[in-house]
């Protein structure tokens, strides 16, 4: 992966979107850019998302998507390698400020995410690493 990002937990590692290039290995590449950990990418930037684990998923976990919501209609959470059907509280919770939760796998979330991207929906992701 090219040169690791390395910014304060406050602070964007990238202050906009953009395409996940690579993933693997516990980390993303995006942007010239190499992280290792998991991602929360935004509109308004990426960050470190300290998710490992599905069960880790919650409100608190995606204080960021609730703050941006109004620039998000899609969230798509990438779950690692692992399946996992989100809470019905969480769910309702993002639908309660119009976000759509679409959780799957971290390699199909980024080729969504991508993909939603390219056509400049209001997409946002959520993503484990994977080793």
């Amino acid at each position: 992966m090219p040169n690791r990002a390395t910014t304060s937990p406050d602070a964007p590692h990238l202050p906009r979107s953009a395409p996940i290039e690579a993933y693997g290995k516990g980390g993303f590449a995006f942007a010239d850019m190499s992280h290792r950990g998991s991602l929360l990418c935004l509109p308004d930037g990426i960050w470190a998302w300290p998710v490992t684990k599905p069960a880790e998923i919650d409100e608190y976990s995606l204080t960021r998507v609730f703050k941006a919501a109004n620039s998000i209609d899609t969230l798509i959470v990438g779950t690692g390698t692992e399946v996992w059907v989100p809470p019905r509280g969480l769910r309702e919770a993002l639908r309660a400020v119009h976000v759509v939760l679409d959780a799957m796998q971290t390699g199909p979330a980024i080729r969504t995410y991508n993909i939603m991207l390219g056509e400049r929906r209001r997409v946002a992701a959520a993503l484990i690493a994977v080793p």
